[in-house]
C-alpha cells in the first residue's frame, strides 16, 4: 500500500514537472547544443558552417587573439562601471522604500517595476531621442543658456554608460530592497548606544547583513550588461564595441557562426562561474549567521 502511493505521488510530480522540463529541452537544452556543435566546425565559404563539417578548435583560440580579448576585457570594464553606478543609486532608493510606512511601499516599487512593462527597446529609443542634439536636455540647457551649442551626448561611451544604466537600474534595486526590507533596524540604534555614529553603524552593521542582496544586484546587473548588444548599438552608432555587439555581427553581417557560437559560449561559462560563485558566498553566509 505504501508503495503504491509514493508511486502515485512519483507519478503526480512527473506530471506536474514535465511540461516544465519539456520546455526546457526544447528551447534551452537542444538549441544550446546546436550552438556547441557548431562552434567545434568550420565556416563555410559564404558564411554558416562547412558541409560535411569539419571539427576545429580554433574558433576558441581566436576568442584570445588581443584584438577580440581587448574587446571582452572593454566590456568587463564598462560592465563594472555600470554596475557601480546602479549599486551607488540603487542602494540608496531601495533604503528609502524600506524604510517608508507599508501603505507607501507598493506604489514606491510599482514605480521602480514600471519600466519593465514597456519594451526595452522602445525604452532605449526614447532616452535616444531625450539625449539627441535637438532632445529634451540640449533644449533645456539651451534655453537656459548654460550653453551655446549642442552638447555631443550620443555616439560614444558615456551615452552607452547612461543608457545601460536606465536599463537595468532595476535590476539592482529590486534585490538590495528584499534584503533592506528584512533588516532589523533595532540593531542600528543598539549600535548607537555603543557610541557608533551613522556612518560607522552603516558600515559594520548595515552593509554586512544586507551584503546578499547587495551581490544578488551585482549579479543580476553585471551579467547582462556585459553582453548587452541593444544599447550599445543605438547609444554607441557602432562606435563603441562590446561583446554583445561583436556576436550580433558574427552571426549577422560577417556570417561567421562558428566564432559567433564560440564566444557565445566562453562568456556564458564566464557568467556560469559568476553564478556559482555568488551562491557559494550566499551559503558561506547562511552558514556563518
Amino acid at each position: 500500500m505504501l508503495n503504491q502511493i509514493r508511486r502515485s505521488r512519483a507519478l503526480q510530480l512527473a506530471g506536474l514537472l514535465s511540461p516544465g522540463v519539456l520546455w526546457l529541452v526544447l528551447f534551452f537544452n537542444i538549441p544550446l547544443l546546436i550552438v556547441l556543435f557548431i562552434s567545434f566546425v568550420e565556416r563555410g565559404r559564404a558564411g554558416g558552417i562547412r558541409l560535411p563539417p569539419v571539427f576545429t578548435l580554433g574558433n576558441y583560440a581566436d576568442f584570445f587573439d588581443p584584438l577580440y580579448l581587448g574587446i571582452f576585457l572593454h566590456s568587463l570594464q564598462i560592465g563594472g562601471v555600470v554596475t557601480l553606478i546602479c549599486i551607488l543609486l540603487g542602494y540608496p532608493l531601495a533604503y528609502f522604500i524600506a524604510a517608508r510606512p507599508p501603505r507607501w511601499r507598493d506604489g514606491l516599487l510599482l514605480l521602480v517595476m514600471i519600466p519593465f512593462w514597456t519594451n526595452f527597446l522602445v525604452r532605449t529609443y526614447a532616452l535616444k531621442q531625450i539625449m539627441g542634439a535637438d532632445g529634451l536636455i540640449n533644449n533645456a540647457l539651451l534655453g537656459l543658456g548654460l550653453i551655446h551649442a549642442p552638447l555631443d551626448l550620443l555616439y560614444n561611451e558615456f551615452a552607452v554608460i547612461v543608457g545601460l544604466v536606465y536599463g537595468y537600474l532595476p535590476f539592482a534595486i529590486l534585490p538590495m530592497y528584499a534584503s533592506v526590507e528584512k533588516f532589523n533596524y533595532s540593531l542600528l540604534e543598539a549600535a548607537a548606544d555603543l557610541g557608533a555614529n551613522p556612518a560607522r553603524a552603516f558600515w559594520r552593521v548595515m552593509l554586512p547583513m544586507t551584503l546578499p542582496g547587495v551581490v544578488a544586484a551585482i549579479v543580476l546587473t553585471l551579467v547582462p550588461v556585459v553582453g548587452a548588444f541593444i544599447t550599445p548599438d543605438i547609444m554607441g552608432g557602432g562606435k563603441v564595441e562590446m561583446i554583445g555587439t561583436l556576436i550580433n555581427r558574427q552571426f549577422g553581417v560577417a556570417r561567421d557562426w562558428p566564432f559567433g557560437s564560440a564566444i557565445s559560449l566562453v562568456l556564458m561559462a564566464l557568467v556560469l562561474v559568476g553564478v556559482i560563485l555568488y551562491f557559494r558566498s550566499g551559503g558561506e553566509e547562511r552558514r556563518a549567521l
